[in-house]
């Protein structure tokens, strides 16, 4: 399978500690994606989120029209936005839900590219460490996930943000279910240190379009709604630092919201699978610019100076697409 992932031997080690569970969020490790040369500079790429069902709920369905738009746009990487094995993540390594559910299920020649993966918070009620264990790249060479981390290319960088422990109920509320805390507490320092390291990661970077990725929404009007842990802790950085979008999952739809008081694009693509007919909160909300209660993903096309967001639906089609136009925060 196809590998376009440039890991450098001494980074390869920080991959190995992080996994380990030694020196957790120390930093964020940066990866080199290297674009392809026939796209004249564009950089193509698909977001889905919220997947993992062994096919079930139209999973296979979407898939399927992942595998014909990546064809069409020849992309060059697809990015998880977490909740990857339903509903209690991985038991460990050899569980063979990994197989039925990514490995047999995204077979289209054009989505054997790297899948760049964060965490949701059903990945953290299973086994974490056997999501984030190289062993799994034994199995399938696209899968990368880690807790948090950067891959740049060269006109974008990337910044994937572990979002599950910012929030306060899982820990105090939890129910029935149990999460794989090992190697995030305690819980206020290790967020304290994902967010002074994404802080810096965001200031040294001379990318023309910085796109921060997390779980958990930051603005939705789905069935969880705003994640207030973040919308307090994690978007004034976002602000401060000129970031162009923040992509998630979570809420099971797709939508686009514009922040208000920033340029920042709020774009849900959790729709991999089960959705939620019906389950919105406020269409009224005013930076709303699109709202989809069914299954589906979103194609990015970015270009130095613009970007193109397309969401589809379960059979391909286009339901809304946008364009944006970049400061160039290198030359700002």
């Amino acid at each position: 399978m196809a590998n376009n992932i440039c890991i450098k031997p001494m980074v390869l080690c920080l991959v190995l500690v992080f996994v380990l569970g030694h020196a957790i969020a120390e930093h964020f490790p940066k990866f080199d994606h290297n674009m392809k040369n026939g796209n004249n500079g564009t950089l193509n790429f698909l977001v889905v989120g919220d997947w993992g069902r062994g096919g079930e709920y139209n999973q296979s369905q979407v898939a399927f029209q992942m595998g014909r738009i990546a064809e069409k746009l020849d992309i060059d990487f697809v990015i998880s936005t977490g909740d990857n094995f339903y509903d209690d993540g991985l038991t460990g390594e050899k569980d063979p839900a990994f197989e039925e559910s990514f490995t047999n299920i995204y077979t289209a020649k054009s989505l054997q590219k790297q899948w760049y993966s964060v965490l949701g918070n059903h990945d953290y009620r299973g086994n974490v460490a056997a999501q984030l264990s190289p062993y799994l790249r034994q199995v399938d060479s696209r899968w990368f996930c880690l807790r948090s981390f950067i891959v740049n290319t060269d006109i974008a960088e990337f910044f994937y943000v572990d979002t599950t422990p910012f929030v306060r109920d899982y820990f105090t509320s939890p129910n029935e279910h149990t999460y794989d805390w090992r190697g995030v507490t305690p819980a206020r320092k290790y967020i304290t240190k994902v967010l002074n390291d994404l802080e810096t990661a965001l200031q040294n970077s001379k990318a023309k379009w910085k796109i921060v990725v997390g779980h958990h929404a930051i603005r939705s009007v789905g069935h969880h709604g705003d994640t207030v842990e973040l919308a307090k802790l994690l978007l004034p950085i976002l602000r401060e630092n000129n970031v162009d979008f923040y992509m998630n999952g979570h809420d099971h739809c797709l939508e686009q919201i514009s922040d208000g008081k920033s340029t920042i694009q709020f774009l849900t693509s959790g729709a991999g699978s089960k959705a939620w007919r019906g389950d919105v909160k406020d269409l009224d909300d005013e930076g709303l610019k699109f709202f989809y209660d069914g299954q589906g993903f979103m194609s990015v096309q970015l270009r130095e100076t613009e970007a193109e967001i397309a969401f589809y639906d379960v059979f391909g089609k286009v339901l809304h697409k946008w364009t944006s136009s970049s400061e160039l925060h290198a030359d700002m």
